[in-house]
């Protein structure tokens, strides 16, 4: 079966109408846009969202990959039983879960999309969604190379990560409801084979979620480049306000979680409480997250899970803090 008779002509052809007059536009203004580009600031900004996007493409592609998998060529029944029944037990397994998965917070975001998709509880799929991107092994060692001799850094990056993403399963179970989850329509695969259905579902996830890394990627280049570095030596004297600017720092920066460590070890100003905020909350919430967050799972999901999502990642990030370091 074609990918024609799957979704209909007026989309097929829209996402081209776009790129191509968007490749008009470029060429005909090329004048006026190198010129634009031609200072400090812009170039500044053109660097920083293009690291953003190189840097989060390869993961997003791999998430898209393995959710496509998930779709296609994992049973529901295995995702059933691979879980406990009780979906407040799914949620802890799902959490330590997450260290099995060598990915960043970009390619989570499509596999949660999947594993809630096929059957798996939310709460369950949005534990995994956070501690994914935290606490995998490349990230682990990532932290310990970023702080030599540090060793409580790494386990409190864990212990934070681990418990911060089960108390927002736990926070989801009880008071989130199914209608704020709306996952946007996907092909009908209906008669197509594994591999046919496998990569068209590769094709539509990755050019949806890869439209909402570039918008949040552009947003985060913008926020880099307004935010007067001054303003971080004054509050780094404040050890509560250092706690909160780093987490807000985390989520404007828009850090991949393979390389927040080296970030969060060059703040060395900040007390080392405020720099594991950073390192939680960066990996969970940021703004290109937000972005694919709400592309994924809609708006009105991502404008509860968000702010629930800092706020609890802050709180047990500076309880953590203040017992192990």
């Amino acid at each position: 079966m074609s990918y024609s008779r799957l979704v209909p002509v007026s989309k097929q052809g829209r996402s081209a109408e776009i790129l191509t007059a968007t490749l008009l536009a470029v060429i005909v203004f090329r004048g006026p846009l190198i010129a634009l580009f031609d200072n400090p600031a812009a170039r500044t900004w053109a660097t920083i969202f293009v690291s953003i996007v190189v840097q989060a493409l390869p993961f997003l592609v791999f998430g898209v990959l393995i959710s496509a998998a998930i779709a296609v060529f994992v049973p529901t029944s295995f995702l059933v039983r691979a879980l406990p029944r009780s979906p407040a037990l799914a949620v802890p397994v799902a959490g330590v879960a997450g260290v099995a998965l060598p990915g960043c917070e970009c390619g989570s975001v499509p596999i949660a999309g999947g594993l809630v998709r096929r059957g798996v509880a939310p709460a369950a799929a949005l534990t995994f969604l956070l501690s994914a991107p935290a606490i995998n092994p490349v990230v682990l060692v990532a932290t310990a190379v970023a702080f030599p001799g540090r060793p409580e850094m790494v386990a409190a990056r864990f212990g934070a990560s681990v418990l911060t993403a089960i108390a927002v399963g736990w926070l989801w179970l009880r008071f989130g409801r199914a209608e704020w989850i709306r996952l946007p329509p996907r092909p009908d695969l209906t008669g197509t084979s594994k591999w046919t259905a496998f990569w068209l579902s590769v094709r539509h996830d990755a050019i949806h979620a890869g439209g909402f890394l570039v918008v949040g990627g552009l947003t985060a280049a913008f926020l880099n480049v307004t935010v007067p570095r001054q303003w971080l030596d004054a509050i780094a004297e404040q050890p509560v306000l250092a706690v909160l600017a780093l987490a807000l720092l985390a989520v404007l920066l828009s850090i991949c979680s393979e390389a927040d460590a080296f970030v969060a070890a060059s703040l060395s100003q900040f007390s080392l409480t405020a720099r594991l905020a950073f390192l939680v909350v960066g990996p969970m919430i940021d703004v290109k997250l937000f972005a694919m967050q709400a592309g994924t799972f809609g708006r009105g999901f991502a404008l509860r899970f968000a702010p629930t999502t800092f706020l609890v990642a802050v709180a047990i990030s500076a309880a953590i803090g203040s017992v192990l370091l």
